[in-house]
Order: structure tokens, then C-alpha cells, then sequence
């Protein structure tokens, strides 16, 4: 469930390492790391969800018979970690590109005296995930849509599916929104033309991407073209209100930090400057300074089980 970041809060990628060759993830990872635990709350309730859909008979409250869980593209393992907790008889591997990421998510494992549960393993999505055997769960999060043939890297976690094992693969959503629309600097409407700026790099982004194929993005349909059953779709909610904690806008401000660099190409001089005063820590206007910052997102959750025996 955790991920990397688009440059805008609560658009969280994970990134298979088809786009992210520059990127250095010593630096990075404590970030991706405090934006997986801010979105703690939202995420537990995707793994009660999980746990209800996977329960004997459907009844939410009988013993979950799930022995093995892959987090694909787990970053930093803070869901890893999570899913630990919520399913307590099974064994997690957490699986990403980026080694510096599981070193991460090893470390916090141990601190939760959960290394003896979760594992890691170093691999591109979805070819490298062959020598990782079967699961009764397999949850990937914001990765999937960094593989060019999105629809094959859906049929190549369906394969490893034990019978009758879930995959939930969470995409798509609410864009984050986390000031009024009207913030008394600069012209009103910055968000929205944030995420304008945001779906241009991510059109080029997928373009981008080796054997990309253009297909339309329903990812219930890519679930059924596996061959899995019983498909459902949820969203979850996060809603922090204002006035935030400190953590939280040290994060939005490092994301908007990145969204100015992204996207200062896409944005006229007066947005650029309100920018600068956002993520200016000095600046009574500035995100860790002015009351009335807030953090609301959602994001969607596919899923679908394989064929029993």
C-alpha cells in the first residue's frame, strides 16, 4: 500500500524503476515512509475490508485462513507492516525494485517485532516476481500503472494466486485536495491547475514507458480478463481536517517542494510565485504556517478472488 509520490500530495506512485533511474532513494525514503504512515488510517480500514471479503463464508467475524501475503511494490513496508498486524498467522513479503526501499521496510519490521513475518524481495514488476511462488493475498499498490501492459502485469499477479486467493490492487481515486480554493495569495484555483500540470506528466510518464500498450484503463476488466471472480471496488477515505499536525504539513510542503520542480514549465510566473511563498517555512502564508490547511483524499481499491479448487 505504500508508494512513491507524484509531486503533489496523496498522489502516491510505486515505481517498478521504469521512471525512476534518477531518482535517490536514500533521500527520498524517509519521505515515501511518513506518507504511508500519515495514510495509516485509510489503509486500515482497506485491510478490515480485506480481511471481511476473505473471512470463511463471509462472515467477517470467522478465522481468516491466509497464510501468505505479497506487497507488491511495498516501499518503505509500511503497509507490509500493517497487513502483518491484520493478518496475524501469515508470512508478508514485501516486494520492490528498490533495495535502499526494503532496507527500509526490513528495519521497520524489526522495530515492530515483525522480522520474523516479513521478507523482502528485489525485483521488477511483473517479471521478476516468478521465483516468489503462491499467496493467499497479493496487494499492490500505485505500481502497477508504471508497467507498460498494465493488463498483463494484472494476469501475472493473478497467476500467483493460491485457489481462492484475493488480489487488491489499489488505483485510482480523489485527487488530494489540502487548501481552500481561494488562499488570499495569487490567483484562486491553484489545486486544480496542480492537477492538470499532474495528469500532463502522467500521460507523458506512461507514454514513456517500455511496450507501453493503450488500453483503456478499467482495472475490474483487467481483474476479469485474468480470470478472476467475485470482483468488488471500494474507496477509502483519508481525512485529516484542519489545523493539521506538524508531520503532516512538513509533508505536504516537501510534496509541493517537488510539484514546483516538476511542474514549473507547466505553470504561469504567478502560480510559480505562490508556490515558492507555500513551501517558504518563514512565510506567515506558507503551508506550515497559515490555519487553514487540511489533507482529504480516497482511494479506490479493485479486487477479485481466483477460482477454487
Amino acid at each position: 500500500m505504500s508508494s512513491h509520490d507524484h509531486p503533489v500530495p496523496g498522489h502516491q506512485h510505486r515505481a517498478a524503476g521504469q521512471d525512476g533511474a534518477a531518482i535517490d532513494w536514500e533521500v527520498l525514503g524517509p519521505h515515501l515512509e511518513r506518507g504511508a504512515g500519515i495514510q495509516t488510517p485509510l489503509y486500515e480500514q482497506a485491510a478490515a475490508w480485506l480481511r471481511a471479503l476473505l473471512a470463511p463464508d463471509g462472515d467477517p467475524a470467522g478465522t481468516v485462513a491466509v497464510r501468505r501475503i505479497l506487497d507488491v511494490g511495498s516501499g518503505p513496508g509500511v503497509v507490509s507492516c500493517l497487513l502483518a498486524r491484520a493478518f496475524p498467522d501469515a508470512e508478508v513479503c514485501a516486494v520492490d525494485a528498490t533495495e535502499a526501499l526494503l532496507a527500509r521496510a526490513r528495519a521497520r519490521a524489526g522495530r515492530l517485532g515483525l522480522a520474523d513475518r516479513i521478507h523482502t524481495h528485489c525485483a521488477e514488476v511483473p517479471h521478476g516476481l516468478d521465483p516468489l511462488g503462491g499467496a493467499d493475498l497479493i496487494w499492490s499498490s500505485k505500481a502497477l500503472h508504471h508497467v507498460g501492459d498494465q493488463r498483463g502485469a494484472v494476469a501475472a499477479l493473478a497467476g500467483h494466486l493460491r485457489p481462492g486467493g484475493l488480489l487488491a490492487v489499489c488505483e485510482g481515486g480523489l485527487a488530494p485536495r489540502f487548501l481552500p480554493r481561494d488562499i488570499g495569495i495569487g490567483r484562486p484555483g491553484l489545486q486544480a491547475r496542480l492537477d492538470a500540470a499532474a495528469e500532463n506528466w502522467f500521460t507523458d510518464m506512461r507514454a514513456a514507458l517500455p511496450d507501453v500498450t493503450d488500453t483503456l484503463e478499467d482495472w475490474p476488466a483487467f481483474l476479469a480478463n485474468a480470470g478472476l471472480r467475485t470482483p468488488r471496488t471500494r474507496s477509502f477515505l483519508l481525512d485529516l481536517p484542519a489545523p493539521l499536525a506538524d508531520d503532516v504539513r512538513h509533508y505536504i510542503q516537501a510534496n509541493l517542494s517537488r510539484a514546483t520542480e516538476h511542474y514549473a514549465d507547466q505553470l504561469d510566473p504567478g502560480d510559480v510565485s505562490t508556490l515558492t511563498r507555500l513551501t517558504d517555512p518563514h512565510d506567515p502564508a506558507g503551508i506550515t504556517r497559515r490555519p487553514d490547511v487540511f489533507l482529504l483524499s480516497a482511494q479506490t481499491v479493485h479486487t477479485a478472488r481466483a477460482q477454487e479448487p
